[in-house]
C-alpha cells in the first residue's frame, strides 16, 4: 500500500505540473519538456527518476498515465485517472487543466493538509468535469492520505449519490451530527429516567453511553465547522457548498475550465479599410491574370449644351 511522501516531494510535484502546463501552452514538444524537467528537479527527491520513468513511457506508449500507473507507490491512483482522463481521445476535459488540477493537490498536499479538504477537492473535480464517480471514487479512496473509515465511506457513496444530499452526507459524519446525536441521547436517558425513577444511576449512565456512543462504521470525518456549512447549504447547489467550504476553512479551489472568448464586433473603420484591401487584392489578381478592364474606371467627360457638333 502506498504511503505518504515526504513535503519536499509534493513542492516538486507542484513544480513539475505547473511547468509542464505553462511550457504546454507555449506549443514545445512534450519530450522535450520532460527532458528538461528531469534537469531543473531537485536531484534529492524520486520525482527525476519518475520523470524520466514518464518520458520513456511516453516514447513507447504515447501516453503518460500508464506509467503514472506503473509507479503507484509515488503517484497515487487520483493523479493517474485524472491524466487518463485527460489522454482519452476525443475527450474534452483537456491537458492544461488536468495539470493545473494536479498541481493544486500536490501544492495542499505540500502545507498541512486535511484529508477532508483532499476529499472535497478532488470529489469536486469530479463533478464538475463530469470524470465519472464509478471509477474515480474508487480512485480518490486509493489516496494514501485516507484512514479505513474514510476509504469504506468513500466506496459507499456511489450508491448514495443522487439519492441523498451531498451536504446531508457530509454532515451526517461530521463532529457537528454527533455533538446533536449525543444530545438527544442525552435528553432521551433522563427522560427515561424520570419516568423509571427505581432504575439506578449507574444503569441510566450506561444507557446513556450507549446510545451516545457513535454507530460502528460511521465515525468522524469531518470538523463542527464543516458540519455547520453543510447544514446551512441543504437542498443547494454543491457548488455553492464547496465555495463556502473554500471560503470559511481555506479547502482548495477547483480550477475552472476556460471558455473561449467570444470576438468583439468589427470597429466600422477597420471593415471600411478591409473592404478595401480586398478590392486591392482582386485588381491584383485580375491584372496578373490578364483580365484587368480599365474602362470601368474611366470617367466620362461632362457634356455641355453649348459644345460644337
Amino acid at each position: 500500500m502506498p504511503a505518504m511522501l515526504a513535503r519536499e516531494e509534493y513542492i516538486e510535484q507542484a513544480y513539475f505540473f505547473r511547468t509542464f502546463r505553462e511550457r504546454l501552452k507555449e506549443d514545445l514538444p512534450t519530450q522535450e519538456i520532460l527532458q528538461a524537467l528531469q534537469d531543473e528537479l531537485l536531484a534529492s527527491t524520486r520525482l527525476p527518476m519518475a520523470v524520466n520513468h514518464l518520458r520513456t513511457e511516453l516514447l513507447h506508449s504515447g501516453v503518460i498515465f500508464t506509467g503514472m500507473r506503473q509507479l503507484g507507490h509515488y503517484f497515487t491512483s487520483f493523479q493517474a485517472f485524472v491524466m487518463e482522463q485527460a489522454e482519452q481521445e476525443g475527450s474534452r476535459f483537456d491537458h492544461w487543466l488536468a495539470l493545473e488540477i494536479l498541481e493544486r493537490e500536490a501544492d495542499y498536499k505540500s502545507k498541512e493538509s486535511l484529508a477532508s479538504g483532499l476529499f472535497v477537492f478532488q470529489f469536486e473535480s469530479l463533478a464538475r468535469n463530469r470524470l465519472g464517480y464509478d471509477r474515480g471514487l474508487d480512485a480518490i479512496a486509493g489516496d494514501p492520505i485516507y484512514n479505513e473509515a474514510w476509504k469504506i465511506w468513500i466506496k459507499r457513496l456511489r450508491a448514495l449519490l443522487g439519492t441523498v444530499d451531498f451536504a446531508d452526507l457530509l454532515y451526517h459524519r461530521s463532529e457537528l451530527a454527533a455533538k446533536n446525536r449525543e444530545k438527544q441521547a442525552a435528553q432521551k436517558a433522563s427522560i427515561q429516567q424520570l419516568s423509571q425513577p427505581e432504575e439506578s444511576g449507574t444503569e441510566a449512565a450506561d444507557v446513556n453511553s450507549k446510545s451516545s456512543r457513535a454507530p460502528q462504521g460511521e465515525e468522524i470525518l469531518f470538523s463542527e465547522a464543516a458540519g455547520r456549512i453543510a447544514k446551512a447549504n441543504h437542498g443547494k447547489d454543491p457548488l455553492y457548498l464547496f465555495a463556502a467550504l473554500q471560503r470559511q476553512l481555506g479547502y482548495p479551489a477547483v480550477p475552472k475550465p476556460q471558455r473561449a472568448l467570444k470576438l468583439a464586433q468589427t470597429h466600422p473603420e477597420l471593415e471600411m479599410r478591409l473592404s478595401r484591401l480586398e478590392q486591392r487584392l482582386q485588381l491584383m489578381e485580375a491584372e496578373q491574370s490578364g483580365k484587368l478592364d480599365l474602362k470601368e474606371f474611366l470617367m466620362k467627360p461632362p457634356s455641355f449644351g453649348d459644345d460644337l457638333a
